[in-house]
């Protein structure tokens, strides 16, 4: 009996401090809808780490406000004692991407050696550091790269990412073009192109801004182009880091 009553005691005292709590997060939402109506759809309100702060998530996107969203504060969240960007750190978590469960179906693939290790590849074809990171790829050795075409800079890129995928031999075309400046030849007939607009979308989901952008077997990403060497080093420490299948 006096562990029932224990646990009902516990039950009221954690549903008396959440009903505060949301509450909370109904007034916010209440009052940023009424006086921004253009506001991004909020998917969560939750406290800051700094007493009177909440974190107002759209998506990835992270605001702050105050109790009553009399604010809003659109910037990073600083820990000026361990100097760590707290608001980048979520975003890091809201971003970050299981490598298994990427969509290979829209990739490129090439492969030197055994191919046993392996990582992705988010590239413009007119991407300077693209190209560079390209020819460094070449120096690592089994590896299989999964190149994602993902045209950010402009008309030109498009055009020329859709001459790639719709070549009779992808890796090729994508090949020739980046390491030997051989441009691919014109689309001809009926293709489909739906992986690009699909490898967009994805880009933007996981806030890939630029390129190349690349991501290594346990999740860890690398915005930029990166040495062979340093291409190495990350392939051993994520190769060991990755979830065991």
């Amino acid at each position: 009996m006096h562990r029932i009553a224990a646990l009902s005691l516990a039950f009221v005292f954690t549903t008396a401090l959440a009903a505060p709590a949301q509450a909370q997060e109904a007034a916010i939402r209440k009052n940023l809808a009424e006086r921004l109506p253009n506001f991004p759809k909020i998917d969560e309100v939750v406290k800051s780490p700094v007493a009177g702060l909440y974190e107002v998530r759209s998506g990835t996107e992270i605001f702050y406000t105050d109790e009553q969203a009399n604010f809003i504060v659109d910037g990073h969240l600083i820990d000026t004692r361990t100097r760590a960007n707290l608001t980048q750190e979520r975003i890091d978590k809201l971003t970050a991407i299981d490598f298994a469960k990427l969509p290979f179906k829209d990739a490129i693939v090439w492969k030197q050696g055994s191919g046993e290790r392996k990582m992705a590849v988010f590239a413009d074809p007119n991407c300077g550091y693209c190209k560079r990171f390209e020819r460094d790829l070449n120096e690592v050795k089994n590896i299989t790269v999964y190149t994602f075409l993902y045209p950010i800079l402009g008309a030109d890129s498009l055009e020329k990412s859709k001459n790639i995928w719709c070549a009779k031999d992808r890796t090729a075309a994508w090949r020739d073009w980046m390491l030997e400046g051989a441009a691919p030849a014109k689309a001809m007939g009926q293709c489909d192109t739906a992986a690009l607009q699909r490898n967009a979308d994805f880009g933007r989901k996981y806030r890939i801004n630029g390129t190349p952008g690349v991501i290594f077997e346990d999740g860890k990403r690398s915005p930029g182009a990166m040495s062979a060497e340093q291409i190495e080093k990350q392939l051993l420490a994520s190769r060991a880091a990755a979830p065991k299948p």
